[in-house]
């Protein structure tokens, strides 16, 4: 068993999975479609290509850095009624909900190594440019990460994992979640078919804290 390890980090993510209408709302941690749709981008697979062998990854999220919930709001014009005109003269409001300054790192778990292999190598080279969870929320540090491939089982990956980019907290204490065939929470993000015709499942995922050893700096480093 193999795991795919990749960092998103930005002053802004969203990771929406029930929206309909005009408010738009976010998780406190990435969607498993959401990540899906960023592999994508990296691959350059098109919303009507099938994702079937990505969806089957199994995914963990280790919150390295909490995101504070953010709103704000945004305006369109020229919407359509339920009347099904389009009305140019009316303005609707759109309050979209998003995290801040929040890092997680991802895991994706499968037998497949040269598919992890081949989507390794396209985070490093993207044929289109990855954002998180929206189009306007580019990532403030490289999703790639080099030495993010290790033959581990998920949740050994996620918690032994450790870089300069990931710090250990203070207090030794993550929230971890690991996608789960049996229990735990369900989540509505589960890819079905192609991103074009919208259909996702649940999945269940469950929440555990790691304990790792806290960082303590060397007070003889320079």
């Amino acid at each position: 068993m193999a795991t795919l390890l990749l960092r998103l980090q930005g002053p802004m993510q969203s990771w929406g999975t029930t929206s309909r209408f005009d408010e738009r709302d976010t998780q406190l941690e990435p969607s498993k479609s959401g990540v899906i749709g960023l592999l994508c981008a990296a691959l350059g697979r098109d919303r009507a290509e099938p994702v079937a062998d990505l969806a089957a990854l199994r995914m963990g999220v280790r919150v390295d850095r909490e995101g504070v919930p953010m709103r704000d709001y945004q305006t369109a014009t020229g919407v359509v009624s339920a009347s099904g005109k389009v009305e140019h003269d009316r303005t609707v409001v759109s309050p979209r909900h998003y995290l801040a300054d929040a890092v997680f790192l991802i895991g994706l778990e499968g037998e497949d190594l040269a598919l992890l292999r081949q989507v390794h190598q396209a985070l490093r080279t993207p044929v289109w440019p990855l954002a998180l969870g929206r189009k306007s929320f580019a990532p403030a540090a490289p999703v790639w990460l080099p030495d993010g491939l290790v033959l581990q089982p998920l949740r050994e990956a996620l918690s032994a994992y450790h870089s300069e980019h990931h710090p250990r907290p203070s207090d030794g204490r993550l929230r971890l979640l690991i996608e789960d065939p049996r229990e735990g929470a369900v989540r509505l993000d589960q890819p079905l078919s192609p991103f074009s015709q919208r259909r996702f499942g649940p999945r269940c995922v469950r929440t555990d804290i790691l304990e790792i050893t806290p960082h303590v700096p060397d007070p003889t480093a320079t």
